[in-house]
Formats: structure tokens, C-alpha cells, sequence
């Protein structure tokens, strides 16, 4: 959920390391540090806040040219410079993600052996017994073996050594890292896009694996310290990526390039009206499985309404918390789907890898090339969406959305379903050129607002609340139309924002019902329909283009980024970095 950058090369490593970390922003912190090395000595140099802070605290002229940076997101211990990465015990410095389950343990034996500890984290027993092994040891590599056998938990991690100043050590299990090289010295991150400024190759460390790195050099081996020679990877995409480009947000320009997305991800898998070999053929299942965390779990949601319709395959779309610790009732014939963003979202891993130890076919639906869910899946499709920087997903889902919908014609085997994708970016394109702001303008005054729909309306009116609720703070829920009667409309009161989506013919007059019902309680009712209505049961009519059932799920949530989006922007919100949200969530 953090953010590491290290350098060690021939240019100034400051500038190097703070541009990367500001690459990894979207991730979400809240401090951050560096350690760099001077006049044969690490220094360290931590603040609480933003980058910006730390930037201020630092002089990027220093002849330094080997460091490691960090910005956290508060796990154990408030934010405080105190608890800030990097931390240091005796010769080792460390910069961590991940969580260390076991640290309470480690800390009680190492304080029995006169070691003192002056954080909350769980973090600073990683340089400590580093530290307390090395005296035995006297050796860095196989010091750090020991260390991590003994740790329990997720980590990725960045490591110096006193002895040893012209090196930076690496290691990973559970948390991503990634070794990037260039002509003038080498990275360690957690993530490709804070590297990208320099270079687009690297290597991604394994579950396990251990690395030296030099300003010339780059040494890999396996957990029983033999050498390895690492896969050498080139990323696809562009700086562009991660640049505004003229945009005011992130989250703004990520929208727009929802036409594009759309396409790539399309066109990566169909040409002509048929399926290429990039889509993959499956066996007949009986049952599938969905799990996903957040705003994935809510695609799997409308993937639930588009298989079980098109292909007649039940299907149960579970919560990877939750999944990962139930009693799950399957055999050979159910096909467990991961939906990450990241690839790399710690409760949708552990319930993967739940699925593979009961002998269950699997398969991943991820963004990242090469990312833990996407390597250990016995399938894997990938979304086109490129690099996502804003922490509200919007261009990621639309994309996973994309792919869920071709996933349900290839598995009803009607291929001649591929025709209703035709054109569809003529319609994502005219409803990013529409403007929101008239019915922002309305929600935005508001502490709660509500959404309701049927069937798959229902699960995009569930995206739609969140996403107000994390770009805006505004409580938001999500409730089934037909429900309302049932107890929750009794939160309606005079002026309430209520958002409803009707896009289906089967259920449009049960909505509308339903919206009438809010109305008379006084309810603002924005109803966004694909089918013109003029009456009186709503203040406000989004109208989007008509399209076929399959794919109008693809447009609807267009509208619902856009207002969020406004909404946000008037309440004066971070909309690319929401408070207490991370973009990769690597712990549990």
C-alpha cells in the first residue's frame, strides 16, 4: 500500500528518489522519508504529510548517488516522523510494505536481548534483527536470509547496510518490487510507473528471491542464496501515463481515456465479429466463483447478470475477505475468477491461492503484466486500462467491465453476440463530452445521498456509491429498488438525493414504481434512463444512448464517474489521493 523508490548509479540519487515517489503518490501515504548516503554515513531525513514536505527538508544538490525512499500509509502507529520510513537500528536501514504478523514476537525477544525500540511499528523489527544477526553472521546476504525466515507477514523491501555503501539489498514476498536498470545506475520500486522517467526495463523480483544492486551491477538469487539470472521485462506503456497532460485531476483524464480503453481492451481480443486466440477457450463449468475486493467486486456483480444470462451458468460473486475464511462449496466443475486492479490485492491472493490448494480451477482478470494474481492463476485475461494513478478507479473498471461482457459471450458460445460491441465508443464518447456539473451542483450541498435499480442497474448503482463516497466523503448507499419498502425508505426525507438507474426494459416500470414511491416522500430524484420519460417523477434526466442489454452496462457508470467527479470538486476534495485510501492494497 506504500511506496518504495531506490537508486544507486552514477547521477544525484535525491532528485532521482523523491521523482519516484511522487510517480507513486497514488497509492496513497501519509509521510514519508529517505535515507541517502554522505561522507561515508546514512542519513535520514522523515516528515509527516506530503512529499512536498520532505522536498522542502532536503537538499537535492547532496553528493549523494545511493538511497532508498518511502512514503507510508499508517498501519501500526499514527502518522509521526518517529513511525515514518525509513528506519534504522545499528548498521541497517529499511524501508518496508507490507505487514509483519509476527512482529510483536520478534520485538519481545530482541528487547529481552537489550535492544530498544522507539516506534510503533511493525516495521522496525525488520532492521533489528537484521542487525542482531549480522553479529553473528557477518555476512549480508546470508544475514538477511535468516532474517526473513524468521519474519511471517508480507514484505517488500529496500535495505542498507553501514558496512556495505555501495549497495542496495531487495527482497520481496507477498508485496510487489521491481528492479528497473538504466545506463547511468539501477532502481529498486514498488511499482513500474516511478521509474518510468528513466527507463522501461526491469525485473520483477519473485516470492522470495533476494538482490544486490549496484550502480553497475544486479545480483539475484533464490532463497537458498543461489544465483539466478532474472527475466528481463519491457513495459509497454509511456511517462505519458502518469502525466496530466494538461488535466486538472488525474481522475479526469483517466475518465477520458475511457474510449480508448475501451477499444484496446476490445480489440486486444476480437477482430472482425470473432474472438482471436488472445481470448482463451474454457470447459464446460458448472458453477463460477467471483471474487474480488471493492470496486472489482461490484464488476463481478455485473458479470453475475451477464453470465447467468447469456451462458446459463450460475454464479456467486463473493467478497475476498470473506472468501478467503468461509466454508466454500465447490468440486471440478466451478471456475474461481480474481478480479485485481493491481494484481496484487492481498485478500484477492490469499483466496486465489485457497482456490488452488482445494484443486479448483482458476482465473485472473488483472491490469498488471506479470503481477502475483496474474503469474500464479492457472488462466489469465488482462484489462487494456494502462497505468491507473487516480485511487478511485474509473477507467480500470470500465475496462474489467469490457472484459467481463466478452468473458459472457465466449462462455454462451454465441459468438455472434460480438456484434452489439460494434460503435459502442461513438456512445462512451458522447457521454464524456455531456456535462455533469448542473446535477452536482444540487448533490454537493448534501451529507447523504442514495442509489437504486434492478438487477445489473443495482450492481452499477453500487459503483456509483461508492465512488461519490470516496472521491466526496458524502455517505452514500446503494439499495435494490424493490427494497425500499422494506425499511430503507424510511431514510428518505424532504430534498434527499436520490440517483436512480433504469436502463432495463424487463423491470422499467417496477423502477419507475419505485422512483415514484421516493418521490413522494420528497425525494431529488436524478434518473438516468436510456429511454426519454417526460413526466414528474424525477427533478433531473440523464438520458444515455440506447444500446443492446449486453453492453449498456459499459456506458451507464460513465454519468456516475462524471457526477462523482463534479461533486468532489465542488466540496473542494483530494480527488486523485481521498483521505485514508490506497490504490494497491498489499495488506490484509
Amino acid at each position: 500500500m506504500c511506496g518504495i523508490v531506490g537508486y544507486v548509479g552514477k547521477e544525484k540519487a535525491l532528485p532521482r528518489i523523491l521523482s519516484g515517489l511522487k510517480f507513486l503518490e497514488y497509492r496513497g501515504y501519509d509521510s514519508a522519508g529517505v535515507a541517502y548516503i554522505l561522507n561515508e554515513k546514512v542519513n535520514i531525513t522523515k516528515r509527516v504529510g506530503r512529499i512536498k514536505e520532505l522536498e522542502s527538508s532536503v537538499d537535492y544538490n547532496l553528493d549523494t548517488y545511493i538511497g532508498i525512499g518511502h512514503t507510508r500509509w499508517a498501519t501500526h502507529g499514527v502518522p509521526s516522523e518517529i513511525n515514518s520510513h525509513p528506519h534504522q537500528v545499528g548498521k541497517f536501514t529499511v524501508v518496508h510494505n507490507g505487514i509483519i504478523e509476527n512482529y510483536l514476537e520478534i520485538k519481545e525477544k530482541l528487547i529481552k536481548e537489550g535492544v530498544n525500540f522507539i516506534s510503533e511499528t511493525d516495521t522496525e523489527v525488520i532492521p533489528a534483527l537484521l542487525d542482531y544477526n549480522y553479529k553473528k553472521e557477518k555476512d549480508i546476504l546470508k544475514t538477511i536470509k535468516k532474517t526473513l525466515s524468521s519474519l511471517e507477514g508480507s514484505y517488500a523491501l529496500g535495505i542498507i547496510c553501514s558496512d556495505d555503501l555501495d549497495n542496495i539489498y531487495a527482497a520481496r514476498c507477498g508485496s510487489p518490487l521491481i528492479i528497473a536498470k538504466e545506463d547511468n545506475g539501477n532502481f529498486i520500486a514498488s511499482d513500474v510507473p516511478a521509474i518510468l522517467s528513466y527507463t522501461n526495463k526491469y525485473i520483477l523480483l519473485e516470492e522470495g528471491e533476494i538482490a544486490k544492486i549496484s550502480k553497475d551491477n544486479i545480483s539475484v538469487y533464490d532463497n537458498e542464496l543461489n544465483k539466478i539470472i532474472p527475466k528481463e521485462n519491457i513495459f509497454e506503456g509511456t511517462e505519458d501515463a502518469a502525466m496530466l497532460n494538461g488535466y486538472e485531476h488525474y481522475m479526469l483524464k483517466e475518465i477520458h481515456e475511457e474510449e480508448k480503453v475501451y477499444l484496446d481492451t476490445l480489440n486486444y481480443y476480437v477482430e472482425n465479429n470473432k474472438f482471436k486466440n488472445t481470448m482463451l477457450e474454457f470447459k464446460d463449468y458448472k458453477h463460477i466463483h467471483i471474487v474480488a475486493c471493492g470496486s472489482a467486486y461490484y464488476v463481478g456483480n455485473i458479470g453475475k447478470s451477464l453470465i447467468e444470462e447469456y451462458a446459463n451458468i450460475p454464479v456467486d460473486v463473493e467478497v475476498a475477505s470473506e472468501y478467503r475464511y468461509k466454508k466454500n462449496f465447490y468440486d471440478k466443475d466451478t471456475l474461481v475468477i480474481i478480479i485485481s486492479q493491481s494484481g496484487e490485492t492481498a485478500d484477492s491472493l490469499a483466496a486465489l491461492r485457497k482456490a488452488k490448494e482445494d484443486g479448483i480451477d482458476t482465473l485472473a482478470i488483472v491490469n498488471v503484466f506479470g503481477s502475483s494474481i496474474a503469474r500464479e492463476a492457472l488462466y489469465t485475461l488482462y484489462v487494456k486500462a494502462g497505468p491507473e494513478i487516480a485511487v478511485a478507479t474509473t477507467k480500470a473498471f470500465l475496462a474489467q467491465t469490457t472484459l467481463l461482457t466478452l468473458l459472457a459471450v465466449r462462455l454462451s458460445k454465441k459468438e455472434e453476440l460480438l456484434k452489439e460491441f460494434v460503435g459502442l465508443e461513438k456512445s462512451i464518447n458522447e457521454l464524456l463530452n455531456k456535462d455533469y456539473l448542473e446535477y452536482a451542483k444540487y448533490i454537493y450541498k448534501h451529507n447523504d445521498t442514495f442509489f437504486i435499480g434492478r438487477l445489473v442497474d443495482y450492481a452499477l448503482c453500487l459503483e456509483g456509491s461508492l465512488k461519490l463516497k470516496e472521491t466526496s466523503y458524502i455517505n452514500s448507499v446503494a439499495f435494490q429498488a424493490g427494497e425500499l419498502k422494506h425499511g430503507t425508505i424510511s431514510l428518505i426525507t424532504d430534498g434527499t438525493p436520490v440517483i436512480s438507474i433504469c436502463t432495463d426494459d424487463l423491470v422499467r416500470s417496477k423502477t419507475i414504481s419505485n422512483i415514484k414511491e421516493v418521490k413522494a416522500r420528497n425525494a431529488y430524484v436524478i434518473f438516468i434512463t436510456n429511454e426519454f420519460i417526460e413526466s414528474d417523477f424525477y427533478d433531473k434526466i440523464i438520458v444515455i444512448p440506447k444500446v443492446s442489454k449486453l453492453v449498456s452496462p459499459i456506458i451507464s457508470v460513465i454519468p456516475l464517474q462524471l457526477i462523482s467527479y463534479e461533486v468532489a470538486k465542488l466540496r473542494g476534495c483530494d480527488i486523485d489521493k481521498p483521505r485514508n485510501l490506497a490504490k494497491s492494497v498489499t495488506v490484509e
